[in-house]
């Protein structure tokens, strides 16, 4: 097992976990579903193919081939941004013979011609993430991710990436990384008298250190199970949240990118 570290930062992102047509919601941080959606969208992978396993990374002491089943995400909130909602209006200002369909194969009429729906998003979100799993796929993914087949974006199509997105592509423990290495965005710089920086993270298994048993804190619908727009579902994904006191000095500072690019180029933080 080995891992990379990821920044997800940009003026809009959006992580869906139980939207349906009419309002699009979006999670406080990266789904499980999101990330495997922007990993398979930078091998080139259609949508139908987006969970296939790689036979081709299947190294001659394993049974099975890798798959993103064998993906464990750990993600660090170095700024939880503000939540935001579009208003979005479909069918609106057309013939009725052109109009929005009903459930019966009929179509709205004139006065409910106009149809509202909602759309939830985060701005000045930054999340540093932790992904941990076959050496070949995460040295596979990290390969695709610097130079991507498909764009890239954040939950949504209009949601861009900051740079960089890729922190460290060969960490040999990415976790110990997010606590004691990698540049914490913030707004706004820390007290003079500041020791540390209360940070919370999301584990998709029991923190160190704690019980094995202890129960998680909540669930999130984002194990993906077919992606395809037609047949899309999600299974459950338990988790677990804490609050992590990081050492002080990890703040990037008022240019996040330079600190950024040091830690990119090894240099120390």
């Amino acid at each position: 097992m080995t891992g990379l570290v990821l920044r997800l930062a940009g003026l809009l992102q959006s992580s869906g976990e139980r939207g349906v047509f009419h309002y699009r919601d979006t999670c406080a941080f990266p789904t499980r579903s999101q990330l495997i959606g922007m990993f398979a969208a930078a091998q080139g992978r259609p949508r139908e193919h987006a969970l296939d396993p790689y036979p081709h990374l299947q190294s001659p002491d394993d049974t099975t081939a890798p798959s993103h089943r064998d993906l464990t995400f750990t993600i660090r909130i170095d700024q939880p941004g503000t939540l935001y909602r579009d208003f979005h209006t479909v069918g609106g200002g057309y013939p009725r013979e052109q109009g929005l369909l009903c459930g019966d194969g009929t179509r709205r009429s004139q006065a409910k011609a106009t149809l509202v729906t909602h759309r939830d998003y985060l701005t000045g979100a930054v999340f540093t993430i932790a992904v941990q799993g076959p050496a070949t796929l995460i040295h596979h993914i990290a390969e695709s991710l610097e130079r991507p087949r498909f764009g890239l974006f954040l939950g949504r199509r209009a949601c861009l990436p900051d740079e960089p997105l890729v922190l460290n592509a060969h960490s040999p423990d990415p976790i110990t990384e997010l606590l004691t290495r990698a540049p914490l965005t913030r707004n706004r710089p820390p007290a003079p008298t500041d020791t540390h920086l209360s940070t919370t993270f999301v584990w998709e298994h029991p923190p160190p250190g704690t019980d094995p048993t202890t129960p998680p804190d909540r669930e999130s619908t984002s194990e993906p199970v077919n992606l395809t727009p037609h047949a899309r579902r999600h299974l459950p994904r338990p988790l677990w949240m804490t609050t992590e006191h990081l050492p002080v000095h990890l703040y990037a500072g008022p240019r996040p990118i330079d600190t950024l690019t040091a830690y990119v180029h090894g240099e120390s933080a």
